[in-house]
């Protein structure tokens, strides 16, 4: 079995409430995998430069300086349903 199958599923309109506004917790989500990133300087209110928190980053990575290795130091809170 997978991990990634014992994870918790958020849907698109929960994921959405992390977004550092609506709720305390700022949630971004790469590969259908959700990430807490509450605790970066850089995700502040909910805003990194023009991305926002609460959304599915993944088809915006590839105008980043970075890839996705950025993620591996967030930890997962589940995946997107």
């Amino acid at each position: 079995m997978d991990n990634n199958e014992l994870l918790p599923s958020y849907s698109k309109s929960q994921l959405a409430l992390r977004n550092g506004q609506d709720k305390p917790e700022i949630w971004v989500c790469f590969n259908g995998i959700i990430y807490d990133v509450s605790a970066s300087r850089l995700w502040r209110n909910g805003k990194h430069y023009e991305h926002w928190a609460g959304q599915d980053l993944t088809p915006e990575l590839a105008d980043a300086p970075h890839s996705d290795y950025v993620f591996a130091k967030f930890p997962i809170v589940g995946k997107l349903a």
